[in-house]
């Protein structure tokens, strides 16, 4: 059952990402996410066999501390912004911020009381997803969403040369997964809410 409620909380959670980057493109000028129908909560559309399915499950098989995981990113058009740089970097910050104001949001909720036995573990682990989703995304290996925002202030010939690894990035994402060394970076995050919130998060 646990498995089941944290595949359930990630696909949300992860679904809420993009589908932030997509309003957020929208409104700054790209109306392509909308286009390609990926603007919608309906999981379907945003389903990725790779980051949905099976790196969750790859993590949980070879018992990483830390569990995460991707919907299908959405489809942008950075040519059709306002102003491409700038709004990059608002885009691509928009699926992050999603995340942690879900947490936070979930957090607010234990607070007031308005949880149960039942629905309180259940917050628990959609704020620790949520945060590890936030931060995780934050790291900038394209083509995760740190790269963008790094790269929005970035010279132009230097942007091409950062997204040349992009084919690299999940390799390198994988191994900092597997060896644990991205728990140096979010756990403190997690630990750090947990005091804020007086939420005991399990770190």
């Amino acid at each position: 059952m646990n498995i089941i409620i944290i595949f359930v909380v990630l696909i949300f959670s992860a679904i809420v990402h993009e589908v932030s980057h997509g309003l957020v493109a929208e409104r700054l000028g790209d109306s392509t996410a909308r286009d390609a129908g990926r603007i919608t909560l309906n999981p379907i559309p945003h389903i990725d066999p790779f980051g949905t399915i099976l790196l969750p499950l790859l993590l949980l098989a070879i018992g990483s501390p830390i569990i995460v995981g991707a919907a299908k990113p959405v489809p942008v058009n950075f040519n059709n912004l306002h102003n491409p740089k700038r709004d990059m970097a608002l885009v691509s910050l928009a699926g992050p911020l999603s995340n942690f104001l879900l947490a936070i949001l979930f957090g607010i909720i234990i607070k007031l009381g308005l949880s149960n036995s039942i629905s309180g573990p259940i917050l628990v682990t959609g704020i620790v997803l949520n945060l590890v989703l936030g931060v995780f995304n934050l790291i900038p290996i394209p083509p995760l969403d740190g790269s963008k925002i790094v790269a929005s202030f970035l010279p132009t010939e230097w942007v091409y040369k950062l997204f040349r690894f992009e084919r690299w990035g999940f390799i390198l994402v994988l191994v900092f997964l597997y060896t644990g060394l991205l728990s140096y970076i979010l756990v403190p995050v997690i630990v750090l809410f947990g005091r804020i919130f007086n939420i005991n998060l399990g770190f």
